[in-house]
C-alpha cells in the first residue's frame, strides 16, 4: 500500500529550511552557533517640488532728468516765484501786462517774462492752443497753468492746494482749489523752458462755454 505524499513533503520542506538557517550561522570560536545579523539601510534621496520665483513685477519709472535739467528747473522755480511775489497785491485791469496792473492772461505773461521765458502775449485761449499738456503727475506742479470756466481765464498753480492769478476783484492774489474753481478747471498745459512763440491763428480746441467770451468775465 502506498503511503501518502504529504508527510515526505512536509518533511523535505523541512530540512530545506534548516539547511537555510545554518547557511546564515557560523560558528564562534568556542563552538557555539552565532547568528549573523546584518543592519542595511536603504537611503532614498528627499523629494522636493520644483522651486517657482514669482515674476518680479517692474514699476513704472520716472523719466531720468539729468543734473543740468535740474538745476535748470530749479533756477526758474526760484525766478518764477520771485517774480510772482513781487506782483502779489498789484491791481486788476484789463489787458494790463503791469507793471502796477494786470489782467489774468497778462499777470501769467508777465510772470514768466521775469522768470526769463518769452513768449508773446495773448489771451488765455491762445496759450492754451499754444502749449503742450504737462504729464498727469505734474498738473499741480509749480509753475503749471491751469484754465478756468472755457478758457475765459488762466492762473499758475502753485500746487495741489491752490494757484495764483490776477482776479477781477482782488488783483493778484493766491487762491484756494476750493469746490468754485475745481467745478470750472478746464485743463492744465505747461509753457516751455525756452523763448516760445506764439502762433496768432492758432485757436482753443476747447470752445467758450459762458455766454461772455471776454476773458476774466468768470474771475471773481
Amino acid at each position: 500500500m502506498t503511503r501518502p505524499l504529504f508527510p515526505r513533503l512536509f518533511v523535505a520542506c523541512l530540512a530545506l529550511g534548516l539547511a537555510t538557517v545554518a547557511a546564515a550561522q557560523t560558528n564562534d570560536f568556542d563552538g557555539r552557533l552565532r547568528t549573523v545579523l546584518t543592519n542595511k539601510v536603504t537611503v532614498k534621496p528627499i523629494e522636493t517640488a520644483p522651486l517657482t520665483i514669482p515674476p518680479t513685477r517692474i514699476e513704472r519709472r520716472a523719466p531720468v532728468v539729468s543734473a543740468g535739467e535740474r538745476s535748470q528747473l530749479g533756477r526758474f522755480n526760484t525766478q518764477l516765484l520771485t517774480a510772482i511775489e513781487s506782483h502779489m497785491g498789484s491791481s486788476y485791469h484789463y489787458a494790463g501786462t503791469g507793471p502796477e496792473s494786470f489782467d489774468c492772461s497778462g499777470f501769467v505773461w508777465r510772470a514768466y517774462q521775469d522768470a526769463g521765458v518769452n513768449f508773446q502775449r495773448g489771451p488765455a485761449h491762445s496759450y492754451w492752443a499754444a502749449f503742450a499738456p504737462p504729464p498727469k503727475e505734474e498738473e499741480f506742479k509749480f509753475g503749471t497753468l491751469v484754465f478756468f470756466s472755457g478758457l475765459t481765464h488762466v492762473g499758475i498753480v502753485a500746487d495741489e492746494k491752490g494757484f495764483y492769478h490776477s482776479a477781477r476783484h482782488g488783483g493778484v492774489v493766491y487762491s484756494p482749489f476750493n469746490d468754485y474753481w475745481l467745478s470750472r478747471i478746464d485743463g492744465f498745459r505747461r509753457p516751455p523752458l525756452e523763448s516760445v512763440p506764439l502762433n496768432e491763428k492758432a485757436h482753443a480746441k476747447k470752445p467758450v462755454t459762458n455766454a461772455q467770451s471776454v476773458e476774466d468775465e468768470n474771475a471773481p
